[in-house]
């Protein structure tokens, strides 16, 4: 009589407590499921600067249904999707104008940030409009501000990101280099001013990718699919100097969204 009894309760705890298991795991589950929107943050190299047809409602932010953000999505169809880069952004313009869409049903987010914060349109101005010297002068300057002061505006981004959408796979991506060396240009930049722009690239990338790996972040590198389509490869994914339209100039073409960013993104996310 004693073992029956014993034996019951017994069973009734394991019974309990597969229930209230069983219970926390099905919320759980149920947690991730609604998690299935995705939101695209960041700078002109996610809104498709230099991809064209530009939507006309966004502005100056110039977002396209060309960048991959907008093709994945079209592809995916999440459960929502919110198209929040904006060409020109910065750390600070993503801390307090993108944010507002992340939430608890955030499932997925994209993100390209820091190289404005660099000072990217200025060091590449300065390269093709001044002497070497001054060039490699305003990378060095690039460099130092990757060092001592972007670390810390990415953190403040990725923090407030996980903080806003705890349940996301946040996916950072990267720049492609910009230049092929010893390409087909004859003119224009010389190489050592390709060259340093492209491991200015480099370390811009390196400094994110630990960054995004400090938050449990993925990071994507894009140099790999640009490889072949550098500027001066002669299958350019990306515009060189374009006068008459600058903003455009040294930014990803249509095919370099869909064959530059769109293949990391959709194995990362």
């Amino acid at each position: 009589m004693r073992l029956s009894r014993i034996t019951a309760y017994t069973s009734s705890l394991l019974l309990a407590a597969a229930c209230a298991l069983t219970g926390a795991t099905a919320a759980q589950a149920d947690q991730n499921a609604a998690a299935t929107g995705y939101v695209a943050l960041g700078d002109s190299y996610s809104s498709g600067v230099g991809a064209g047809n530009y939507d006309s409602a966004s502005g100056d932010c110039k977002r396209t249904k060309r960048a991959y953000p907008a093709l994945w999505a079209a592809a995916n169809s999440p459960s929502s999707f919110t198209f929040a880069a904006c060409a020109g952004a910065r750390t600070g313009d993503v801390l307090t104008k993108q944010l507002g869409s992340l939430g608890s049903g955030t499932g997925l987010v994209s993100i390209t940030v820091g190289g404005n914060d660099a000072g990217f349109a200025d060091v590449m101005t300065t390269c093709v409009l001044q002497s070497e010297s001054s060039c490699l002068a305003r990378i060095a300057q690039a460099r130092a501000y990757v060092d001592s002061t972007l670390p810390g505006n990415l953190d403040k981004v990725y923090s407030a990101i996980d903080t806003k959408a705890p349940s996301a796979r946040v996916v950072v991506l990267g720049y492609p280099r910009f230049y092929k060396l010893n390409g087909s240009c004859t003119s224009g930049l010389t190489e050592r001013e390709r060259a340093a722009i492209n491991d200015a690239a480099d370390y811009l990338n390196t400094a994110t990718a630990k960054r995004a790996a400090d938050h449990g972040f993925t990071f994507g590198d894009v140099t790999r699919t640009f490889t072949g389509h550098e500027i001066c490869s002669g299958s350019a994914w990306l515009h060189s100097v374009n006068w008459l339209n600058i903003g455009e100039s040294y930014h990803p073409t249509a095919a370099g969204q869909s064959g530059g960013y769109l293949p990391v993104f959709t194995s990362a996310a």
